[in-house]
């Protein structure tokens, strides 16, 4: 099946989960990154823009991801609401501060991330939403996810796209290059890139998953990746079910 054809599978299984959960919309985090910028794109296709709301919620973020996030909405005409979670950010860490636990950077990221979780489902339940997920194919393989951050979601519509494939379907979908070709960031602190957290190209991740040979060093940091973060990706562990009849 050629990209084309798939994103319309996609854009129907988008269009039927919200007939048949009976909700109202779809909520979505923009960032400005391919990834949101492509969801965004097959939710609009799939169930117009006026069931499609996009939140950009920057953290002591670069001026320049909000203005992309901006840049997307415009070009795509959908809804974009600005909530700022910074204060809510700040609070949190001082919390930790006045009790003597110094958070590390990672930790500090994910509390980002989670504290974006927490506003998508906010504006969803008072929206009769569901908060759709913007994970690839790479991220979920090796687990390059928040858990109940950017992890929690209500369905995850290109799961099965490679890095490359989310680049090539923005540019179906019109978007610029500037925006389509963006160096992947989650723009959680300065300088911060997926590759340079991954310690792996997304050239390298994508040929691994479509079985090609890559480097021994390569493939072994994927295999890592991926054996760490299974619990990720598995369900939540429960001891065995409590039989009252034996």
């Amino acid at each position: 099946m050629k990209l084309e054809e798939y994103l319309k599978v996609i854009e129907k299984f988008v269009s039927d989960y919200l007939q048949e959960t009976k909700m109202d919309r779809y909520v979505l985090g923009l960032s400005g990154g391919v990834d949101s910028s492509l969801v965004a794109a097959i939710c609009k296709n799939a169930v117009g823009k006026e069931k499609l709301t996009c939140i950009a919620m920057p953290i002591d973020s670069l001026p320049e991801d909000l203005q992309d996030a901006k840049a997307v909405a415009k070009a795509l005409d959908v809804e974009l609401l600005v909530i700022d979670g910074s204060e809510i950010f700040h609070q949190a860490t001082k919390a930790f501060d006045d009790q003597g636990i110094e958070l590390d950077r990672a930790t500090l990221s994910n509390l980002k991330v989670r504290i974006r979780m927490c506003i998508l489902y906010a504006y969803a339940q008072k929206h009769r939403g569901l908060v759709i997920g913007t994970d690839n194919a790479d991220e979920k393989y090796t687990g390059y996810f928040t858990k109940y951050g950017d992890g929690g979601v209500d369905l995850l519509p290109i799961v099965y796209l490679l890095k490359r494939e989310v680049m090539e379907a923005c540019k179906i979908y019109g978007l610029e290059d500037r925006l389509a070709y963006r160096t992947p960031s989650a723009g959680l602190f300065h300088g911060q890139t997926d590759e340079m957290e991954l310690g792996v190209t997304y050239k390298d991740l994508d040929d691994y998953l479509i079985g090609k040979d890559i480097d021994n060093k390569s493939k072994e940091r994927i295999e890592y990746l991926h054996r760490i973060s299974e619990h990720k990706r598995a369900p939540i562990p429960t001891p065995k079910e409590f039989d009252r009849d034996e």
